[in-house]
């Protein structure tokens, strides 16, 4: 029997968070000089949880070339072209 999706991981949150929490913030506005001593914790300003992109890697130029010299043969190839069906169209 599978278990329940909402009784899986209590301890952790299966998506990134949008906001920090109060002591979140006040952490992050006294690194920033913006939270005065003696002011009140609420009533704070929402901050944004600044987002990690790790963005994809990039190939070198050798290996892109490489790449594509390499795909090219077997698209030359007589017998694998001759053995392959034709394309179905395409419905609208």
């Amino acid at each position: 029997m599978t278990l329940d999706r909402s009784l899986k991981g209590k301890g952790r949150l299966g998506r990134a968070r949008g906001v920090l929490s109060r002591d979140e913030r006040i952490a992050k506005m006294r690194e920033e000089d913006r939270f005065p001593e003696g002011r009140s914790p609420f009533g704070l300003p929402k901050i944004r949880v600044a987002k990690i992109s790790t963005g994809k890697k990039k190939k070198a130029k050798d290996e892109t070339a490489e790449g594509a010299a390499g795909a090219a043969a077997p698209a030359a190839d007589a017998k694998g072209a001759a053995a392959k069906p034709a394309a179905k169209p395409a419905k609208k």
